[in-house]
């Protein structure tokens, strides 16, 4: 998590390659323990590359199948180790593929987007 130093009022953030390198060995860790993770990958300021200072890791997710409701999926991945704070979306493989397949605005953000960190062999 960022820190401040204990002489100054400066909050220090760490940068793009750090947070990313990090999610990067999250994501291969989590994609060999959990064989229903498909892919993990990330959107927003990183991905665009205007991060800043405040700026958290949004996360996307993509499994076989899910057992929860949407807005409760992200609370099975542990992603507090992590250098900066996180959102996560999980989707099941088939809402994924109807997201992809639809051409609004919030699925045309995920196509451009879209930075893949873990990818299952063979999809």
């Amino acid at each position: 998590m960022p820190v401040r130093s204990l002489n100054s009022r400066v909050l220090r953030w760490p940068n793009a390659d750090v947070v990313i390198g990090a999610a990067r060995n999250w994501a291969t860790a989590l994609g060999r323990a959990r064989k229903d993770v498909i892919r993990i990958g990330y959107i927003g300021s990183y991905a665009r590359g205007d991060w800043g200072v405040g700026s958290d890791l949004d996360l996307v997710i993509v499994t076989d199948e899910a057992n929860a409701p949407f807005h409760e999926r992200a609370l099975q991945f542990d992603a507090l180790h992590l250098p900066v704070p996180v959102e996560m979306l999980v989707y099941t493989a088939s809402e994924w593929e109807l997201l992809m397949s639809k051409t609004g605005r919030y699925s045309t953000m995920l196509k451009n987007e879209a930075r893949w960190l873990y990818k299952r062999a063979g999809r």
